[in-house]
């Protein structure tokens, strides 16, 4: 089976398509757009599909990266899968930016616990916990410093994403650190969504309200027929 995965959680715009059987990236495409996925995220998809030599009805499945990261990147990458998806009668498969990014510190650092955090602004932090097996044992969620320190330190973890190094500052010790990029490479995330297999629509994974809200005194009140 080929698959397509795409991501627009962060700054990268970027595709690639994936021979499950093979265990082989045929193509891909990546830009560091900072914004304007969708403008471009369907052409990245075209380079990526050419460069692996596949066309649409070569495609099994669907891909995508569902955070959390950007608000804007997230609606326009799970949107257009869920869309190929379902034009293609295939799965859509959601993968997080936490897992991706705790899979390639686990593969740096085999049998250990990994710590993915992202830096979220306004002092938080999005994170999640992994065990030594790569299970889930915490999160996603919006921690504290403080408390991705604690769990850092208590579980002897291999940290990753953009928090890492604060998360290692924060505790005044040196820790083993995977990947510190805001989102993982793209072949990753087509690797774990073949090993998960779901079939699920994916949903973006939103971990606190958009900062963008509608200003009250604009709001039209509603009439009564």
């Amino acid at each position: 089976m080929k698959l397509l995965a795409i991501d627009c959680a962060a700054s990268l715009c970027a595709a690639c398509v994936y021979d499950a059987a093979a265990e082989e990236e045929l193509g891909r495409s990546v830009l560091d757009l900072g914004k304007g996925h969708a403008e471009h995220l369907m052409a990245v998809i075209a380079e990526a599909m050419k460069a692996g030599a596949t066309d649409y009805a070569g495609l099994g499945a669907i891909a995508v990266s569902v955070g959390p990261g950007s608000f804007t990147g997230l609606r326009v990458g799970v949107s257009t899968a869920r869309g190929l998806a379902l034009a293609l009668k295939v799965p859509a498969i959601g993968v997080t930016t936490l897992e991706a990014l705790a899979a390639e510190a686990a593969a740096a650092f085999p049998g250990r616990a990994v710590l993915a955090a992202l830096d979220a602004g306004r002092e938080e932090i999005h994170a999640a916990l992994y065990d030594k097996m790569s299970a889930l044992t915490y999160g996603p969620a919006v921690t504290t410093l403080a408390e991705a320190t604690a769990l850092a330190v208590e579980n002897a973890a291999v940290l990753a994403g953009t928090a890492a190094a604060h998360i290692a500052a924060s505790a005044g010790r040196a820790f083993d650190i995977g990947p510190r990029m805001a989102t993982a490479d793209i072949v990753t995330y087509a690797r774990l969504a073949v090993a998960k297999g779901e079939s699920e629509r994916p949903k973006p994974l939103y971990l606190r309200d958009a900062d963008a809200k509608p200003q009250a005194g604009f709001i039209l009140s509603r009439q009564e027929k």
